[in-house]
């Protein structure tokens, strides 16, 4: 049996991103500001003439308004965010979708595409072919279509590439880590396919080729039980591990998590084998080597 020991060493103390404002973090109890000419936004209260923070996060000012953006919460969702959710429940012509937000999305019978892509009014032949469209516990990649007065979400996957996830492994970081961009699909040089939905799940899995994409557009993916499952090669395998290990390094040391910043660590986290990504020091170095180059881009 081998054991792995390693000698305590000081930390590295971060550099600053120059040419970029440091971001104003507050906990709970600070004082944000006294001038009285702010309005209170979420995450503040008034105490006489001061403005305090309830909420753990980074201070954010839209004109005469203050409001804090906390580090860890649940997803609050808008309208076009990408999102990746488990379908935990099939209902009466719709699933809830668990997007770790406050309460279940609601996917619509409706609101997916039938398979094959036809176009027609859903029938009660439909209605009892929901399970095997989708069923509990099956992942899904969908866009929110519109928000409820409660704030639950209603999401749809009538783009053929959104639907049913197979064949990877999923990642949960805080949805404050996720840059909106605009795709959340990236297809990576290294052969992978990154789903960086804006609830903070992210989806890992191969890359597809185009003649196998052609075949799941034509036959629609919610008739994905219908094709056998495709073999992953060892190499798709450790492309994928490296890829979640890359992002749990981006998400402990607080980096924003999108298209550059993957690719960043992958190259950088090269020299090392997947196993070895799991060390504090080495994603200490990883963590540094990206924020470096991202700040010679700024």
């Amino acid at each position: 049996m081998s054991v792995d020991a390693r000698l305590p060493k000081k930390r590295k103390k971060s550099t600053p991103l120059s040419g970029i404002e440091p971001r104003h973090i507050v906990s709970p109890g600070d004082v944000i500001t006294e001038d009285t000419g702010y309005m209170r936004g979420h995450g503040t209260y008034v105490d006489g003439d001061k403005l305090i923070a309830s909420v753990a996060g980074v201070v954010e000012r839209v004109n005469k308004l203050i409001c804090v953006r906390p580090f860890k919460t649940r997803y609050n969702g808008e309208v076009g965010d990408v999102v990746v959710g488990r379908v935990t429940e099939v209902g009466q012509k719709r699933w809830k979708v668990e997007t770790f937000s406050r309460l279940d999305s609601v996917l619509l019978l409706s609101s997916v595409n039938l398979p094959g892509g036809e176009l027609r009014r859903r029938s009660a032949e439909d209605e009892l072919m929901m399970r095997h469209f989708l069923a509990e516990g099956d992942l899904i990649s969908a866009e929110v279509q519109s928000v409820y007065s409660d704030g639950s979400l209603s999401l749809h996957t009538r783009s053929l590439k959104y639907g049913k996830l197979r064949e990877g492994t999923l990642v949960q970081v805080p949805p404050s880590l996720v840059k909106r961009c605009k795709t959340h699909f990236l297809n990576l040089p290294c052969g992978a396919t990154v789903i960086l939905g804006n609830n903070g799940y992210v989806w890992i899995c191969p890359l597809e080729d185009e003649q196998a994409t052609l075949t799941d557009n034509q036959t629609d993916r919610l008739a994905a039980d219908d094709i056998p499952p495709k073999k992953i090669q060892d190499s798709d395998r450790e492309t994928i591990a490296r890829l979640r290990n890359c992002v749990l390094t981006l998400t402990d040391h607080g980096v924003m998590l999108f298209n550059t910043s993957l690719q960043y660590a992958y190259d950088t986290s090269l020299r090392h084998t997947v196993k070895e990504l799991l060390k504090p020091e080495i994603k200490e170095d990883i963590a540094e080597t990206v924020r470096q180059r991202l700040m010679q881009e700024a």
